[in-house]
């Protein structure tokens, strides 16, 4: 059975994109040399955090987005042999638009 991450308050679960470890001239970068990736796909979103007046501030985020987080934000986790990242949602800085016009 697999396990279902499922996220509380306003912490939202990243499947982290590694960068590539080839430039485009060809010269392979060692890990000791490789920047934490600050992209990721959004694998699941909590509810949202209560603010001072009583009310659940909702994320505007979702499943399946993609986005830039702060580099050295959030805890490392791995779950059935996959790797994710739980941050903030004040840790996220941008969702982006993969559909984007040019």
């Amino acid at each position: 059975m697999a396990t279902k991450v499922v996220p509380l308050t306003d912490h939202i679960v990243l499947q982290p994109i590694d960068e590539e470890e080839v430039t485009v001239t060809g010269l392979v970068i060692p890990d000791s040399a490789k920047e934490k990736p600050q992209q990721g796909d959004v694998v699941a979103v909590g509810p949202g955090k209560m603010n001072d007046a009583g009310v659940v501030e909702t994320m505007d985020l979702s499943a399946g987005d993609r986005v830039l987080y702060q580099q050295y934000a959030g805890t490392k986790v791995q779950i059935e042999k996959v790797d994710y990242i739980v941050v903030r949602f004040a840790d996220v800085l941008a969702r982006l638009d993969q559909n984007g016009a040019d």
